[in-house]
């Protein structure tokens, strides 16, 4: 094995001197030598191959209306909702003489039947690129139901690539959803807790066993750094090389971190911000809030970083779900200094320099450990099914439903229009479908070694918990043992 370093970069980082912005083209890659404007920058870093032919989405209109016998608790509790999916983007978006409050829905989840919402377009630039330069090999990593893994496997076997998925834990007994994809369509290799908490030994390590003696380990970073010194005699194709992923060849192996949160994912997400800001649909001269739920954080910081870049009076609100919010700032600030790096940009201080950055993070409305689903929360995303149409996840994009209902309700009086991005996920509804009968039929034993396997698949063991089906009992769950009793 050989970690590959390309031959340009050195170059790249010399050139980067002075300069405001690497030209991003298929078939002219050189860089600019006057200084544009924010916009025309953005447009050339765009100006590139994608694995979407077109950035264009559905966007649906949800209106809110009281409902009559509903008291659940949370900012959908006492609302049914109706969809309007041909809604008029004039002027005047606020509707004159109604008294209902309403939000848009930007319908990522329909991109694609299996890799769809921001999974898709955090591997929109990224994708090219691994053709281009003939690779042969991903490594990647997630958790059991990850659809970020089931992502990078369906798109790189539509491209030829194959695929190698480290997924936490244990293989369940019954594959459904992500799981199921990610077994169909890559390879796949449960890993221990121990080994997977230090994620980037363990994705070196992996990619090192791909590679073998005779192949390369690149980094989607220098992939993405050699391409913006590609010069104009690159072919109309965009390819480097023409090998491709033949036998013949040593293997290449491109490492993608756990949710694509590299600098190369935010591409793909501004590229919808320049699709979404267009005058026929959001504009840029309304004030947005912009809603997302955010695991990794890197969908949220590209639409913020992607406003900023454009001069839109956008605000990105994102519902934090896995991490702290010092954790979520960190990243952020980590991925603005990146491609602020990349790409030479020179933006104004107060879009990337301000303590608050580009995003404002805010808790879930009903706090939880990251996964957990609490009650009535499966009967809410069917509240909504049903009213609407859209199907929304309870761990990921109901939080973004809910805020995006919070924030429409407060902005009724001529705020701001709300704006909420569906990042799909829906597949790991099929999640529930893990649950065994025994559960659903109430036995006690059944239940509780149920929870222990469940405990097994998460993150760390499961602390004192209840059951609605047995609403009298505690269980304490362990990794291997259980123990229940009477409250």
């Amino acid at each position: 094995m050989k970690l590959q370093g390309l031959t340009s970069i050195r170059t790249i980082k010399a050139m980067k001197t002075g300069l405001c912005l690497a030209q991003f083209s298929s078939h002219s890659q050189g860089l600019p030598k006057v200084k544009l404007s924010d916009e025309e920058l953005m447009s050339k870093v765009l100006n590139r191959r994608w694995m979407l032919h077109i950035p264009d989405t559905e966007i649906h209109q949800i209106k809110l209306s009281p409902s009559q016998g509903r008291n659940r608790d949370g900012p959908s509790g006492n609302l049914s909702f109706l969809n309007n999916t041909k809604p008029y983007f004039g002027d005047d978006l606020m509707e004159k003489g109604s008294e209902d409050s309403f939000f848009y829905v930007v319908r990522d989840d329909l991109l694609h039947p299996l890799v769809n919402g921001n999974k898709a377009r955090k591997l929109d630039a990224l994708l090219p690129l691994l053709v281009d330069y003939s690779v042969t090999d991903v490594v990647t990593c997630g958790g059991c139901q990850s659809a970020h893994a089931a992502a990078v496997a369906v798109s790189c076997a539509e491209r030829g690539l194959k695929s190698h998925l480290l997924l936490r834990g244990e293989q369940p007994e019954i594959l459904t959803g992500y799981n199921l994809i990610s077994t169909i369509y890559g390879d796949i290799t449960y890993v221990p807790r121990s080994i997977y908490a230090h994620r980037m030994n363990m994705l070196k390590s992996h990619a090192d066993l791909v590679a073998s003696n005779t192949g390369h380990i690149l980094c989607c970073n220098d992939i993405l750094e050699s391409s913006l010194s590609a010069q104009s005699s690159t072919s109309s194709s965009g390819h480097i090389d023409d090998h491709g992923n033949t036998e013949n060849h040593p293997r290449k192996v491109v490492i993608i971190n756990e949710g694509a949160g590299d600098v190369v994912a935010l591409l793909g997400v501004i590229r919808l911000v320049q699709y979404l800001c267009q005058s026929y649909l959001l504009g840029k001269e309304r004030q947005i809030k912009l809603v997302v739920d955010a695991g990794t954080g890197t969908t949220a910081i590209g639409l913020g970083i992607g406003a900023q870049c454009l001069g839109l009076p956008w605000e990105v609100t994102a519902v934090m779900l896995a991490d702290t919010i010092d954790a979520y700032r960190q990243q952020e600030q980590k991925l603005i200094s990146d491609f602020r790096t990349r790409f030479g940009f020179h933006l104004t201080d107060h879009c990337l320099n301000e303590v608050d950055g580009v995003v404002h993070w805010v808790a879930r409305f009903h706090q939880r450990k990251f996964g957990n689903v609490l009650e009535g929360e499966t009967e809410t995303c069917q509240q909504i099914a049903q009213q609407t149409g859209v199907l929304v996840d309870p761990v990921y994009t109901l939080a973004a439903w809910e805020m995006a209902t919070q924030l429409s309700r407060e902005e009724m009086e001529g705020g701001a229009q709300v704006v909420m991005l569906h990042t799909g996920g829906t597949l790991g509804m099929f999640g529930l479908a893990q649950r065994p009968k025994a559960v659903e039929d109430g036995g006690m034993e059944e239940a509780a070694a149920f929870l222990v396997t469940r405990g097994a698949n998460e993150d760390g063991p499961l602390l004192p918990l209840s059951l609605p089906i047995f609403p009298d009992m505690l269980f304490v769950i362990t990794f291997n043992s259980y123990a229940y009793t009477k409250l």
